[in-house]
């Protein structure tokens, strides 16, 4: 079942988990890029990780947050995906300092997608590769341009700038509930 919860009109089930999720924000978006990952780009549901977990270690204590979508490939990280309504671009510090912070390396790619288009960017260079869904790569364009070996760590020299960029965008976020368990920090600002 992909549509709304007959039980609770307020509920959506996600189509990556199958569980049940508050549809509110931007839950369409990520469930409109959920089938693109799976359906258009050929990524098994198992690739794809829904409210992946971050951990900061700030200078002020640690930072939790989740990030909307991680796509792993041959068990690394490869790609972070914000889910977002309204202008993607503003979302580009955000979702490359999510990539460039997540794993002991830098993930290779960062995308910003409202499930109608996507911006793609190089977490490393910070460089923009594409625009449009077309933009975001299919698994088999994935699979042959990613090499674990060429995985790079972020310099520890950027790492705290990296770290106070996603935590003030993060932040901002309105969906926040406070909710210890849910890894936000809205009680901890």
């Amino acid at each position: 079942m992909n549509g709304p919860n007959a039980a609770d009109p307020e509920t959506i089930v996600d189509y990556i988990t199958g569980n049940a999720v508050p549809n509110i924000g931007a839950e369409a978006n990520r469930q409109a890029v959920e089938r693109l990952l799976v359906e258009t780009k050929g990524y098994a549901r198992q690739e794809i990780v829904v409210d992946a977990p971050i951990e900061l270690q700030m200078a002020d204590g640690p930072y939790r947050s989740r990030l909307d979508l991680v796509v792993r490939l041959q068990g690394y990280g490869y790609m972070v995906i914000k889910c977002a309504p309204g202008s993607l671009a503003s979302r580009e510090r955000e979702v490359i300092a999510a990539a460039r912070l997540l794993a002991p390396y830098q993930l290779p790619l960062a995308v910003a997608s409202d499930g109608a288009t996507a911006i793609v960017w190089d977490a490393v260079s910070g460089k923009r590769l594409g625009q449009g869904l077309a933009a975001v790569p299919t698994r088999q364009q994935a699979l042959a341009a990613f090499d674990p070996l060429r995985l790079m760590p972020l310099a520890e020299s950027r790492r705290s700038r990296q770290q106070l960029i996603f935590r003030s965008y993060d932040s901002m976020n309105v969906h926040r509930s406070g909710d210890p368990d849910d890894g936000s920090n809205s009680d901890q600002r």
